[in-house]
């Protein structure tokens, strides 16, 4: 009997080559467990289909015989089955091994080492901090008192695309909040749905260590229940939270103390009705962290790193999305009424917006956001700036600044 080949991992990214010299489709893995980057020849990306787990070698051989028109291909087939197991694309032992090794290797580390240093800001401390304050350059300092301010949420785009939103929030800190902890409710893009990514680590940046409130995170784990992810792997290469934990760096000094959460999407609730709490490993951290909230009171400080609305080509929609224009008009008033919602502490109104349409506005942030609006206490929040910005030429991302105050 031929062999079944190995099937091709649906989790990794998938794109037009970004080199006109080498067309075809480009492949990473997101998740980094392996840094292999592949372009796979025009003519070759239909063979990919192959690899469905049910088709055999003998399957992948006549695809490239009806391809290049060749009847002695088998040393093109184990050429290409070989590239993609030695890549780590195939569910296969390789992969499997793969796999362990990183997150073994993330879980033993004693610290979390950035994962965009180099690419979306600054490796070198010295030009770190130039460009870090070019970025909070002219943040207005606010009329009122900073007192009653205990939350903000900002972006986490790159911050060379968000930086005046990033700017808004920020800029509302103040050296008295230095010595809170920082409570860090971030989108998780690649952890599991309904479930809390948590970690012990410490966040290294250019710009020093950030320490994680260990006794809280001992705290507060054990009482989450089993939504909750400890030394969650996606932490090592998520965005979400690095890009606050720098902006607090900045502003308060490089030791700021953290309590870093990657939250999993309410995907079931947004596909299959209900809330999210109606899930019990969802209510169960709502109901620690509400209860961590409550016993430390003024002694942490919420941060949300969230974006919006993902619109455009790169989301899957049919039609080119330029910031500001056309579809992107309606996309900001919607936009609009859902920040309302969550400047309202209002989670249920929020929640009926999100699930509207089964969130066709792909608001990755829905699920920091709300899970924020059940925890929190009374309070009022403010729009300090809302921006749509091309990601690319065909697609569009919005976020805000937002600062949220006791009421």
């Amino acid at each position: 009997m031929p062999d079944l080949l190995p099937r091709l991992r649906m989790n990794l990214d998938f794109m037009p080559s970004p080199s006109p010299e080498h067309p075809g489709l480009f492949i990473r893995d997101p998740y980094r467990f392996s840094d292999a980057m592949l372009v796979i020849p025009p003519p070759l990306v239909e063979c990919l289909q192959c690899f469905d787990g049910l088709q055999t070698d003998l399957d992948l051989r006549a695809a490239l015989v009806a391809i290049t028109g060749e009847f002695q291909v088998g040393e093109l087939a184990r050429h290409l089955v070989d590239t993609l197991s030695a890549a780590g694309f195939l569910e296969d032992a390789n992969f499997a091994g793969m796999q362990e090794a990183r997150r073994r290797e993330f879980a033993e580390a004693a610290v979390r080492e950035p994962s965009q240093a180099g690419s979306a800001y600054p490796a070198d401390p010295d030009e770190m901090r130039e460009t870090m304050g070019q970025w909070m350059e002219g943040a207005e300092t606010p009329a009122h008192s900073n007192g009653d301010l205990f939350a903000i949420a900002a972006p986490h785009v790159s911050p060379s695309g968000g930086w005046q939103s990033y700017r808004a929030a920020y800029g509302l800190l103040r050296p008295e909040h230095k010595d809170r902890t920082f409570v860090i409710l971030a989108t998780s893009h690649y952890g599991e749905p309904e479930t809390f990514g948590m970690t012990r680590k410490t966040f290294r940046t250019p710009l020093g260590d950030a320490p994680t409130d260990t006794a809280l995170v001992d705290w507060l784990a054990p009482r989450g229940g089993n939504g909750v992810a400890m030394e969650d792997y996606c932490h090592s290469f998520e965005h979400t939270v690095e890009f606050q934990v720098i902006f607090l760096q900045h502003v308060l000094g490089p030791g700021v103390r953290i309590l870093p959460i990657l939250v999993g999407s309410f995907a079931r609730s947004i596909y299959q009705g209900g809330n999210p709490e109606d899930d019990d490993k969802v209510k169960a951290f709502f109901d620690a962290l509400g209860e961590l909230r409550e016993r430390e009171g003024d002694r942490l400080f919420w941060v949300m790193g969230v974006d919006m609305a993902h619109m455009g080509a790169r989301y899957n929609d049919r039609f080119a999305a330029v910031a500001g224009e056309g579809a992107m008009q309606e996309v900001g008033e919607r936009d609009q009424r859902r920040i309302e919602r969550i400047n309202a502490l209002d989670a249920a109104g929020f929640w009926d917006l999100v699930r509207e349409r089964q969130d066709d506005l792909k608001w990755c942030g829905s699920a920091p956001f709300y899970t924020f609006l059940k925890t929190a206490p009374k309070a009022r929040g403010e729009l300090l700036q809302y921006e749509q910005w091309n990601i690319d030429e065909n697609s569009v991302v919005s976020f805000a600044g937002m600062g949220f105050r006791k009421a």
